[in-house]
Order: C-alpha cells, then sequence, then structure tokens
C-alpha cells in the first residue's frame, strides 16, 4: 500500500507549519541556517535576512539531516497527541 503524505484536515497546514518552525528554533535547527537564533528567524521571516527557498517566503533549510528533521517530526507527533489526550480526558 503506498503512502501518501495528505492533510486530512487541510485548515490545520498553517498551525503544522508554525508548530514545525517552533520546534525546529527549540532544537537550534531552524535559526542555525543564518548564524544566529530566535531574532534571525523572525528577522528572515520578515525578509531583513537573505535565504529564502525557491518557494518565496520560507528560508532554505536543505541543510538539514533526515534526523534533524525526524525529530521535529517525532516531536510534532508527540505534541500532537499530548493535546489530544488532554481533550479527551478533561
Amino acid at each position: 500500500m503506498a503512502r501518501t503524505n495528505r492533510t486530512v484536515v487541510p485548515e490545520s497546514r498553517a498551525m503544522l507549519k508554525q508548530m514545525q518552525y517552533e520546534i525546529a528554533s527549540e532544537f537550534g535547527l531552524y535559526g542555525a541556517s543564518y548564524g544566529g537564533g530566535m531574532d534571525t528567524e523572525f528577522a528572515s521571516e520578515l525578509g531583513a535576512i537573505g535565504g529564502s527557498g525557491a518557494s518565496g517566503g520560507t528560508p532554505y533549510l536543505g541543510h538539514l539531516t533526515s534526523r534533524d528533521n525526524g525529530s521535529v517530526g517525532g516531536e510534532i507527533t508527540k505534541r500532537l497527541i499530548k493535546q489530544a489526550e488532554q481533550s479527551l480526558f478533561t
């Protein structure tokens, strides 16, 4: 069976993208491409720092390893499960 990376709830795409960048910043991955931390992250989003990719608004993060990207994805999964459990048991 082929796997597809289809978003079940398309409206959640922006929230997941924001969570992805927040977690990468916490792990020190996102701001690392500019040689800085949180300040350079937000400056790059505002266009003050170069490094945008082909899509125009998102920075190029091709230097990240599969392990780095997997750790961000794993953390997203952990947090989503935690949120779901909290909403079920409260």
